[in-house]
């Protein structure tokens, strides 16, 4: 028998312990989300949310229900540029970062 791990886990372990870890999974999700590949990077933010902050707070933190939070980060979520700030805005809070965006020329 293969020895497994539960993936979930595995990664709030290695944001608790990595925080550099959680700063590259809090730009993997803003780049995924810029780059028109929003059904990643809506898991990619789930799993970062679950790691950080978790949906219990996230929901005082914003003022919207715990469930439709996740469901705004689930793979067929839809949330509205409103909703996605302030998400963000909770999750960079809590990393102590700041967001910036840049234009390079793709190749």
């Amino acid at each position: 028998m293969a020895l497994t791990r539960d993936f979930k886990r595995t990664v709030v372990e290695r944001v608790q312990r990595d925080p550099e870890f959680a700063r590259a999974l809090l730009d993997e999700a803003a780049t995924l989300f810029l780059n028109g590949e929003a059904d990643t990077a809506r898991l990619v933010l789930r799993d970062l949310v679950n790691a950080t902050v978790g949906f219990e707070e996230l929901a005082i933190e914003t003022a919207k229900p715990a469930k439709s939070l996740h469901r705004m980060l689930s793979k067929g979520g839809n949330p509205t540029m409103d909703n996605l700030a302030a998400i963000l805005g909770v999750v960079r809070k809590k990393l102590g970062v700041e967001l910036q965006a840049r234009t390079i020329e793709a190749a």
